[in-house]
């Protein structure tokens, strides 16, 4: 194999080395995202690269890539518009449920927009905005993929206190959602019977709630049969910061060290993670599971949350993309 060929594996081995670094290090690093999804994405053109070079694989990989860009192109705009609509009548109009539908119907405009002949600055600035969408796609799937991959290798055995970050009551009761970070909150403090975890239930007050959402999953707990001395309240909290430094502050002294827990739903797991790390606390995160019609408007809402937190970065690779494309269509 000579240089040129041997450069893309050794590219991605160089990628996965660093990811698996930076994993050990810290786990809870926006950037490990980004590393696993640059091995990940090397890997597959290798591989790509690899098969193609097999002739009897040729037509499988073809067909696999035209079923790829069927996907991409008609059954993923389509399934946005479709959980969009579900979200419209499910959860109401606000800004945060329509994005699966806003999302689609973009994607559809792109692409229709892509085949009219709108001269040479127009076509300039849709190609620039489809390699925007490339970069955030890019970013989305690492996010997403590298999510899994942190709830799967996060320790969630020998607990010594779990915070259970609130999420909004219905009729000041606890709805599905708040439930199953209750739920999975009691299965952890039911592993470690010998000695059970501080279960602390964080939120305040919301718009039209006459009980805190802590206290509200307090009734929750000791329903479900969890001592009143193994629980503690954070009833001030109105942001997932909040949750979790006010919570981190009812701990005991001699808990701040140990395992310490944040149990949300499992969309909003790795945005916690980030949110621990950057307030220096030694907590991580783990989810619940979550109705499939919410994850799609769930997760954009959380990416949203991501780049936005680092906006420097995001606004310096919109400037650099943009300003290549508009050299070029200078050139």
């Amino acid at each position: 194999m000579n240089f040129t060929g041997a450069a893309l594996p050794l590219a991605a081995g160089v990628a996965l080395l660093v990811f698996l670094i930076r994993l050990a290090r810290e786990p809870r690093r926006l950037g490990n995202a980004v590393w696993f999804g640059i091995a990940l994405l090397l890997g597959g053109a290798w591989l790509l690269r690899e098969a193609l070079h097999l002739d009897w694989l040729t037509p499988v990989v073809a067909v696999l890539l035209a079923a790829v860009a069927v996907i991409v192109a008609l059954v993923l705009p389509a399934a946005l518009i479709f959980n969009g609509v579900q979200m419209w009548r499910k959860e109401g109009r606000s800004t945060g449920n329509l994005l699966s539908l806003a999302l689609g119907a973009g994607l559809i405009t792109l692409e229709v927009l892509f085949f009219v002949p709108l001269g040479r600055w127009g076509t300039a600035l849709v190609a620039i905005v489809i390699v925007l969408t490339g970069y955030f796609g890019f970013l989305f799937v690492s996010l997403l993929a590298y999510s899994v991959l942190y709830s799967r290798v996060g320790r969630h055995r020998d607990v010594e206190a779990i915070i259970v970050l609130g999420c909004g009551l219905s009729d000041d009761r606890v709805p599905p959602l708040l439930a199953g970070r209750l739920e999975r909150a009691i299965r952890l403090y039911e592993r470690e019977p010998e000695h059970p975890p501080l279960l602390v239930v964080s939120g305040g007050k919301g718009p039209g709630e006459s009980v805190t959402e802590a206290e509200a999953m307090h009734g929750y707990l000791r329903e479900r049969g969890v001592p009143e001395d193994r629980i503690r309240r954070e009833d001030q909290a109105t942001t997932t910061e909040e949750n979790l430094r006010l919570s981190a502050a009812l701990l005991p002294q001699s808990d701040r060290p140990g395992r310490v827990l944040a149990v949300t739903s499992n969309y909003h797991v790795f945005r916690t993670a980030v949110e621990c790390r950057r307030l220096g606390l030694p907590i991580h995160a783990t989810g619940s599971p979550t109705a499939h019609y919410f994850l799609p408007s769930a997760l954009l809402r959380e990416f949203a949350a991501l780049i936005l937190h680092y906006r420097r970065t995001t606004i310096a690779a919109c400037v650099v993309i943009t300003g290549a494309g508009v050299a070029l269509a200078v050139v």
